[in-house]
């Protein structure tokens, strides 16, 4: 495959292609819903095919071919030359990088390929059984999702490598009722790896705590209203780094000037505890790939240091705009769509908290257990989060568990009040959008963290 690929490149030069890449991408991914012990979806599903980019005077062309036939692939790489050169776009020629070779396999033990997909629906089936642990629980559901994705590329740097991702992940949702009101709670297991990423876990634990958990929920209060001290689950932190912070820390936001950091960097925009970084080297995490979608490889971006602002995550394109380095934040969601510049793994670090001395200085607040949503606000800095649910501390103690909460306020006010930050990070994979309806998998998350955000709640 890489011969054909650098064929294309060296077409595309000859034509006058200031930079060009060609990616042949193969994707294979599975999923498997159950609920109340019946298979609702046994979906097996290939993606492959061949995306090739030219850029003449900062214009971009792009085309694509499902056909890996050199004649196929040549005259694809010809009709990306010429929309390159029918385009009134302009921009930085980019900086010459390092080349980049060789073949890089997933790091993993059991790869799911030699797994039977029998043993994989027995799992879930399981996972789904086990949630039955009371009369109350009406609604049980259990999910199996599993990516491998073969990427080759060759580009005019000089590049030709290839490499494979591996995602796995398990989840659990139970439904419970009483008396006429219905709550639900979920939980997962995830990462980048092969079958002994969920095989670690006992399924049987984690089905039944979760519906457990659900049964709980139908006992919840009413959360407080209005500003509030709050201790942020690593979930519902992680999406305040992710949704506001890291959307607005992509330097394409940045470049068109659509972004509230635009200016920050230097200042200081959080309380000096506090580091949040994008690192997609993070061995085992979903968001982890040995490389972005140009060839640049990933890296530990640093996006806020003790408190001050440092900086962006980069595509070349932006990285020769902004005359900084690359940092291999380039990904599409597969080869027939376009480049942005996309997180991998993003979170505050951890401080030196326990979750013990955060909670015992509350004299009255709430702390947030899951999410539900957020809203994506790069432009105005707002951050809108709705949690799962939560639980009341008074007096420095966890008392009563309350219903799903709404956390709203300006995402530099909150951590400019954050006093207290976690010593322990989680992550929490998911699928993120950027245009239209470009998703590529991602994490986000941090250690527990404390502020003081507006809450509301029905």
């Amino acid at each position: 495959m890489l011969d054909v690929l650098t064929a294309a490149v060296e077409r595309m030069r000859e034509q006058g292609a200031e930079f060009c890449d060609a990616r042949h991408q193969d994707s294979n991914d599975l999923i498997i819903r159950v609920s109340d012990a019946e298979v609702r979806a046994l979906t097996d599903a290939r993606l492959a095919g061949i995306g090739l980019r030219a850029r003449v005077r900062g214009s971009w062309g792009y085309a694509t071919s499902v056909s890996t036939d050199r004649k196929d692939v040549l005259e694809a790489a010809t009709r990306a030359v010429r929309a390159a050169r029918a385009g009134t776009a302009s921009g930085r020629p980019f900086p010459e990088q390092r080349a980049r070779t060789g073949e890089h396999r997933a790091a993993l033990k059991v790869h799911p390929s030699t797994v039977a997909v029998e043993e994989k629906l027995a799992m879930v089936k399981d996972l789904d059984s086990y949630q039955k642990v009371s009369d109350k629980v009406v609604n049980t559901n259990a999910v199996y999702m599993e990516e491998v994705r073969k990427v080759s590329l060759a580009n005019s740097f000089g590049s030709a490598l290839s490499w494979e991702d591996v995602r796995l992940r398990l989840v659990a949702t139970t439904v419970a009722a009483d008396a006429g009101r219905r709550e639900m709670y979920f939980g997962f297991m995830d990462g980048t790896g092969g079958m002994e990423v969920l095989r670690k876990k006992d399924l049987q634990e984690m089905g039944s705590s979760i519906a457990k958990e659900a049964v709980v929920m139908l006992g919840a209060v009413k959360p407080p209203s209005g500003p509030v001290t709050c201790i942020t689950d690593p979930v519902v932190t992680g999406l305040l780094a992710h949704e506001v912070m890291g959307h607005a820390s992509e330097a394409d936001e940045v470049v068109k000037r659509r972004s509230f950091l635009s200016d920050k960097v230097g200042k200081v925009v959080a309380n000096e505890q506090i580091t949040m970084v994008d690192d997609g080297t993070v061995e085992g995490a979903f968001g982890s790939l040995p490389f972005d979608d140009e060839g640049t490889p990933t890296s530990r971006t640093v996006i806020i240091e003790d408190g001050v602002y440092k900086g962006y995550m980069h595509s070349l394109e932006t990285a020769a705009e902004l005359d900084a380095a690359p940092t291999g934040n380039a990904r599409a969601q597969d080869f027939g769509r376009r480049m942005w510049v996309r997180m991998t793994n993003t979170f505050f670090e951890a401080g030196d908290w326990t979750l013990e001395e955060m909670i015992e200085g509350v004299k009255f607040g709430v702390i947030t257990d899951r999410m539900i949503n957020g809203m994506e606000d790069p432009v105005g800095g707002g951050f809108e989060a709705k949690a799962l649910r939560g639980f009341l501390i008074e007096n420095g103690e966890i008392t009563r568990p309350v219903r799903s909460l709404t956390l709203t306020g300006r995402a530099l006010d909150i951590l400019r009040t954050t006093d207290a930050v976690g010593d322990r990070v989680q992550l929490d994979a998911g699928m993120c959008g950027k245009g239209t309806e470009d998703y590529v998998p991602v994490s986000s998350g941090g250690p527990y963290s404390r502020s003081t955000i507006v809450v509301g709640g029905d």
